[in-house]
Formats: structure tokens, sequence, C-alpha cells
């Protein structure tokens, strides 16, 4: 039984799951919201108060421990000039975690992990505003040409120059009988 065992072993060695976790907690100084499995928030989730503790204090002993959990300078940096004092009137809590459902590939939970006092996250726009975003040339927008004669494939002047011939050869039917259609069966006339 493991009672009493708080840490979450996410299926990796001590010095992997450290190394993923301060790499996770600065990404998320950094980027001030990050996207990972419901497990990896949930473990990330002390570690980023902790770090945000020492940020608070400001000491050079806070700075120096900072540095030996992050491992990562313009991390630390970030975290004591810009996370740290908006987090100066909050006493704990300062991290949110947002569930967001079961990834497609292997369905396991996942969720956004975010500083609380942070200033606002901006959203992706969805792929059909990238692709809008395309730059038109300054100019003057050029008129499209006709296609021409000439630039048909030879095999459809082939087509025309038989369906002229077959249509000239018929005779023109009398008012009571109607015009029999022309069908096409995956590209094969039919007999009639």
């Amino acid at each position: 039984m493991r009672h009493q065992n708080k840490t979450v072993k996410l299926g990796r060695t001590a010095e992997h799951r450290k190394a993923l976790l301060a790499n996770q907690v600065c990404s998320l100084i950094v980027h001030r919201r990050i996207k990972t499995t419901l497990a990896k928030a949930k473990a990330v989730r002390p570690l980023a108060e902790r770090v945000v503790t020492l940020g608070k204090k400001g000491s050079l002993h806070a700075r120096r421990h900072a540095l030996s959990i992050l491992r990562q300078k313009d991390a630390v940096k970030k975290l004591f000039d810009e996370i740290a004092p908006a987090s100066a009137e909050r006493n704990g809590g300062y991290t949110r975690i947002v569930k967001l459902g079961q990834r497609k590939s292997d369905s396991a939970p996942m969720a956004f992990i975010e500083w609380i006092d942070a200033a606002a996250v901006v959203e992706e726009k969805p792929a059909e505003d990238k692709k809008a975003k395309r730059k038109e040339p300054k100019g003057e927008p050029k008129p499209k040409e006709p296609k021409r004669e000439e630039e048909k494939r030879p095999e459809a002047k082939k087509e025309e120059a038989s369906a002229k011939e077959t249509e000239e050869a018929k005779p023109e039917p009398t008012a009571e009988e109607p015009k029999p259609k022309k069908r096409r069966w995956f590209g094969r006339k039919e007999e009639e």
C-alpha cells in the first residue's frame, strides 16, 4: 500500500522525472500556460508554487535556490521580474488546472496549467484565419486571361470532332419524336 507517499512517479526514473518537471515549470514561466496531461499538470503544480514563493522572497538565496531547481537563467529572471510580482497579493494557489478532455491518439486526459494572476493569455486562432492571412501583392490585380482553344489537350479535340461528326450524320428529329438523350457511363458512350 502507498500510504503517505506523495511522489507521483509518472513512469520515469528520479532523474528523468526531476528534469521533466523542471522543464515543465520553465515552459510554464515562459509561456504562461502549457497543455499537458492531467497527471503531469498535477505533478508540476507543487513545484511551480514553491518556485513562485521563492520568487516572492526575492533574496539572493531564493534566487540561487530557484536556479538550482529550474536550471535556466532566463526562466528564473522572468519568474523574479514578472510572475512573482503579479502574485504578491496572493498567499498560495498561484496556478490553475483546466481539464480539456481526452487526447485523440491514446485517450489520455489533457489539461491546461496556467498562472492565475498572469496577464490574459492570447488564444490561438482557428486554422481558417491563419490561411486567410496570405499577403496579396501590392500592385494592381492581374486580369485573368481566358483559356485558349490551343491549350486544350489533344484528346479533348478528338472527342469534340467525333461528337460534331455524329451530330451532322443524324437527321433532325420531327416535332413528334423527342430527341434521345446521350448518356455516359464511366466515360463510355452507350450504343443506341
